[in-house]
């Protein structure tokens, strides 16, 4: 393995990690169900691709590079579609959106 290769999947790891602590800080942070959601449904998804992609990058063009190659494509459908459905669920069941506390100067709820 070279060290550019091991570079670049160092990166690419390193970088994954942080957007998923970014994400899992977002879920203590946000104010709401949807915003949460969010957070963990981008932010949480971009960070495990960019993980398996430093681990592609690290095991080279063998079966399991590929293995995990397809584990980022089926990620990267389904991340965001079961966000979407958490979402649309809530919104059916009658969550509505947080709009801001009255005295933030957002509208009243």
């Amino acid at each position: 393995m070279s060290i550019l290769q091991e570079v670049v999947a160092i990166v690419l790891f390193a970088s994954g990690v942080l957007f998923m602590l970014v994400g899992s800080l977002g879920l203590l942070r946000l104010p709401d169900f949807f915003t949460r959601t969010h957070a963990s449904g981008k932010v949480d998804s971009v960070g495990m691709m960019l993980c398996l992609g430093g681990l592609a990058v690290h095991e080279g063009p063998t079966l399991s590079g590929v293995k995990l190659l397809l584990v980022i494509a089926f990620v990267a459908v389904s991340s965001p579609v079961a966000a979407h459905a958490l979402a649309r669920a809530a919104v059916r069941s009658g969550l509505r959106p947080w709009r801001g506390a009255p005295d933030e100067g957002g509208p009243d709820r």
